[in-house]
């Protein structure tokens, strides 16, 4: 009897490629969620992409909190996720990690970037730049601060780590390309002032840097080989690259992307969950309305049902929405394997 063939997604192709040119020796991936709120079926997507990956390829998985902004952050998320994560069966071992822990780093890079004259220090206001930044039909415009010396830029950003400006007051940019037609590539922010309690750094630091400088520095510290992240992060990619080249890490994480999984018919965007939660609508994050993992769970989905979901959807680079009885067969297939079927009249008529 002929093995049956199973064929490979575009990511495992890609780190195939990797592995037999020896761009990499091994496969080590990661799952970074922001600890702002509760995960969905659509992280459940990613964690098991993530972790399925470096199970074939017999690497590594990392489970690394990205918690860079400290005013949506709370332990309570953390904790959350992470039984999430063992729920479904995703193995990190001892590879639990804060991107908070980096600081110290993040803030060496960024000094780094000033010094190579690829950062400054900027006065204007959030709406001057973006006003400044153009738009996909007009190039940007340059920071009148753009060309302030190494000396006080260095000056200038000691000050905002000594507490010493006010929130909002000044910011952190990459010095880069203001008529790139990547917009995302003119001169971004990187750091920002924001005096606020962090979760896991206490009052330790009131500047914090911003998601697309911490990112591919993190993922570079963990060694990360293959950043599988969603789809709206490709025009993202030219500065995650940038980034890692300009900070000088010798062993350059790759970032591919993945189209999301999107359910028909329920809310999936965790900010809309969000919103559901914080005006009473739902009961919580777990309300068996919901399709967060923990609502799920409730509702008596299995680890196993969602894994052959995840598995159904497949990988592609093409955005589509799946419909919500796919994942209401894939707990009745596993249910009827495990559970006895029972039925019952709600509303008999007496003969």
């Amino acid at each position: 009897m002929a093995e049956e063939v199973v064929s490979k997604n575009f990511i495992e192709l890609e780190i195939e490629k990797d592995l037999a040119e020896g761009k990499y020796t091994h496969v080590q991936t990661r799952f970074p969620p922001e600890p702002n709120g509760y995960l969905h079926i659509g992280h459940a997507k990613s964690i098991l992409l993530n972790s399925g990956l470096a199970e074939e390829y017999k690497g590594k998985f990392n489970l690394r909190f990205d918690d860079t902004n400290p005013t949506k952050e709370k332990e309570e998320f953390v904790d959350s996720i992470k039984e999430d994560v063992n729920w479904l069966g995703a193995d990190y071992e001892d590879r639990l990690f804060f991107a908070s822990n980096y600081f110290d780093e993040m803030y060496e890079k960024a000094v780094l970037l000033i010094q190579k004259g690829k950062a400054f220090v900027c006065d204007l206001t959030a709406d001057e730049i973006r006003e400044y930044r153009g738009d996909f039909k007009n190039p940007g415009k340059e920071s009148p601060y753009r060309n302030r010396s190494v000396e006080e830029n260095l000056r200038l950003f000691e000050e905002m780590k000594e507490g010493k400006v006010e929130d909002g007051r000044r910011v952190l940019r990459a010095k880069i390309d203001m008529a790139s037609p990547n917009i995302n590539m003119r001169d971004p922010v990187i750091y920002r002032v924001a005096r606020m309690k962090h979760h896991n750094t206490g009052d330790k630091w009131c500047i914090y840097p911003m998601y697309d400088f911490a990112h591919p520095i993190e993922d570079a510290i963990e060694h990360i080989t293959h950043s599988i992240c969603t789809l709206e992060f490709e025009d993202h990619r030219p500065l995650y690259d940038w980034v890692v080249r300009e900070c000088e890490y010798s062993e350059p994480p790759r970032q591919i992307e993945f189209a999301k999984l999107y359910l028909t018919n329920v809310v999936t965007g965790k900010r809309y969950i969000k919103k559901l939660v914080e005006d009473g609508i739902v009961d919580g994050w777990d309300d068996p309305r919901l399709v967060s993992i923990a609502a799920l769970r409730r509702r008596g989905y299995t680890p196993e049902s969602i894994r052959k979901f995840v598995e159904l959807c497949g990988v592609s680079k093409a955005q589509s929405s799946v419909d919500y009885g796919m994942l209401e067969y894939c707990i009745r297939e596993d249910l009827k394997l495990k559970r006895p079927r029972m039925m019952a009249v709600l509303d008999p008529i007496k003969l």
